[in-house]
């Protein structure tokens, strides 16, 4: 009996002083939760009243392409869509308009609504950590037997989840997705918007991020601060991933490799701009009427199917022809009347001079649309960013039906062998062919040029004999692209650069665009007076190499991050080749801060249109003991 008592009481001091021990541990615990939680302020809203903001800036209707391309009218029908938000239950129908003693039934009427912007603002639980956002687009159309009936048609739903402390939002749009933070592309209507909450100091950065990530003061405004003095403020830094209290070289970092740098970026963020989604911006001005009072215009149809196009291809695309706050020499001025501009005249330059504001230029391209002649060509150096874009309807019938001006037989032979090239003016393909224009000009802005492929500019157009004309069809028939004269003015059914699909002597044009084209002076070639395409003899790549000064090429440092990043391209689907650049060590720039390897790429072309020199700045960075990269942008990262 005595040694089952001991033994009861030696259990109970086991089981006594296990608990004692678990209950040290769960203290010991504790005590590290505490400790831990007390290093983190995680108040979300501790100085405004809590709420979210959706702001819709832009809704582009995707459907204009296909009808323009399509026989009949049905193009010249606008559509009528709104949108629907849902915020965390709360739910609006933006067509919907009441105010005192009145309402009214409102939709966006037309294929995009840019510059009319809207926003939806919803009261949340104080400290709410998240909120659920439904964007619906609807599209108002005519439906039944007579098209007397309207039905309202979900076209776009796009599902996301905000989170108050980090000021990101996840779902079907998210930071560094394929087509750019803030913008979805869906099948219909592309949109742009923008999420953010409450904000004591109105710099837009959550106070949560403030105080744990930036350890920023959450009621001072940083908008307008630049701690490490790299000329783009600490807002931007952080809603693009950069760390703000590290020195960028944000002039020359040019993530997407669109040719519009970093600093540039941070000046058109009015006009949608993102660091690692490609953008081209246009500025257009317009020739004041002709003494007959003809008007020179740049169809909205031909605007937007040139828009989607290049849409297709994850490009966007921005034509400024008279936004409201551009600034004072901006896009739509009516500038002077010529009968005729061409480019030996030199005469582009009095409009770039007096009519391109100089702030602008290395970030749009400038276009006249104008009278009579079409052509790409320098104003300043050898930078070819000008076009000057003819309209003249005389113009484009010539070249639709220089068939009307040949002989009989000749007329003859080419609808039997070229069925396309004969075909009936409507304002329908008078759009298309515009639009066609628009394109092979920008193709040259953008490196696509008789020197990189000779079907390019042919002078088909010009035949006298169908000899000569069906010679140049057996040679560049292939090519099918508006960038060949043989294609652009026939054929109603095309308004594209080729895919490289169609066989011999044919070239995937897309896979040649060079966006930065238009700012880079070592051209290949000087189209001077006397040139006339191709001449291949003429192109000439001078180039003093590629070497920034204070850094120094690792070939190991290459090898090791190509194979971290693999098949990754910032300018797909472009391939590229990178090099990794270390800092030398008798560089002491202490702009640099705590950068050590500098990542640059070079697009990969089949032609020999682009000078070797031309490297990128993509990302900057360091590595670490173990050889472990990291970046001061989060647009590098291994896939």
């Amino acid at each position: 009996m005595k040694r089952i008592t001991l033994g009861i009481i030696f259990l109970l001091i086991v089981i006594t002083m296990s608990l004692v021990v678990v209950y040290l541990e769960m203290q010991k615990d504790s005590s590290s939760e505490k400790k831990q939680d007390e290093t983190l302020d995680n108040r979300i809203s501790p100085l405004e009243n809590q709420a979210l903001i959706l702001e819709i800036d832009r809704i582009r209707h995707r459907g204009l392409l296909d009808k323009l391309m399509t026989p009949g009218t049905s193009w010249k029908t606008q559509p009528r869509f709104y949108f629907i938000s849902n915020i965390d239950g709360l739910e609006y129908v933006s067509k919907n308009v009441s105010a005192i003693n009145t309402s009214s039934e409102i939709f966006f009427e037309g294929w995009d609504t840019i510059l009319h912007e809207n926003k939806v603002m919803k009261d949340a639980i104080e400290e709410q950590k998240t909120s659920n956002i439904t964007l619906t687009i609807m599209e108002h159309k005519k439906t039944g037997s007579l098209f007397r009936r309207f039905e309202d048609i979900e076209k776009e739903k796009i599902y996301l989840t905000y989170d108050y402390r980090t000021g990101r939002w996840q779902g079907d749009d998210s930071f560094m997705d394929h087509d750019g933070y803030g913008h979805y592309v869906g099948k219909n209507f592309e949109v742009w918007f923008s999420v953010y909450q409450t904000d004591y100091d109105n710099d837009g950065i959550p106070y949560w991020t403030e105080v744990n990530v930036l350890h920023t003061d959450p009621t001072v405004d940083d908008r307008n601060l630049d701690p490490d003095r790299d000329d783009i403020p600490t807002a931007w830094e952080w809603k693009w991933g950069y760390n703000p209290f590290v020195w960028n070289d944000h002039v020359n970092l040019d993530p997407d490799g669109d040719g519009i740098e970093n600093y540039e970026e941070y000046l058109m963020v009015p006009w949608f701009s993102d660091p690692f989604s490609p953008d081209i911006y246009m500025e257009i001005d317009f020739m004041e009427p002709s003494p007959l009072g003809v008007k020179h215009e740049l169809w909205v149809e031909s605007q937007q199917a040139f828009i989607e196009r290049f849409a297709q291809h994850g490009i966007n695309v921005y034509i400024d022809t008279g936004w409201p706050n551009g600034p004072v020499n901006g896009g739509g001025e009516e500038v002077t009347f010529y009968e005729t501009v061409s480019q030996d005249s030199g005469m582009m330059l009095q409009y770039y001079t007096h009519h391109f504001d100089p702030a602008r230029r290395g970030i749009f391209h400038y276009y006249v649309v104008g009278h009579s002649g079409s052509f790409t060509h320098p104003s300043l150096f050898n930078h070819y960013d000008t076009t000057h874009l003819g309209t003249r309807l005389i113009d484009r019938l010539i070249f639709q039906h220089l068939n009307f001006l040949r002989p009989s037989n000749l007329r003859k032979e080419l609808r039997a062998n070229h069925p396309l090239y004969y075909h009936l003016p409507t304002p329908r393909t008078q759009r298309i062919t515009l639009a066609g224009q628009f394109m092979h000009e920008t193709g040259h802005q953008l490196g696509i040029t008789p020197w990189s492929i000779e079907g390019c500019d042919n002078y088909s157009s010009y035949a006298t004999n169908i000899e000569e004309l069906l010679g140049v069809a057996e040679t560049w028939g292939n090519y099918h692209s508006v960038m060949n004269y043989f294609w652009l003015y026939r054929d109603k059914t095309l308004l594209d650069y080729s895919d490289g699909t169609h066989g011999e002597n044919d070239q995937n044009d897309w896979l040649e665009i060079y966006l930065p084209n238009f700012q880079v002076e070592e051209k290949p070639i000087i189209e001077d007076p006397d040139y006339l395409p191709p001449q291949p003899n003429k192109v000439v790549n001078e180039s003093g190499g590629f070497n920034p000064e204070g850094w120094v090429y690792s070939e190991q440092l290459t090898s090791d991050f190509i194979e971290y990043i693999g098949s990754y391209s910032p300018m797909a689907p472009i391939k590229i080749q990178w090099q990794i650049y270390i800092r030398d060590k008798n560089n002491n720039d202490d702009h640099y801060g705590e950068n050590s390897i500098m990542v640059y790429a070079q697009p990969i072309y089949s032609s020999t249109m682009i000078p070797d020199s031309e490297w990128t700045l993509i990302s900057e960075g360091e590595i670490n003991q173990h050889g472990e990269f990291s970046f001061t942008s989060q647009n590098l990262v291994a896939p």
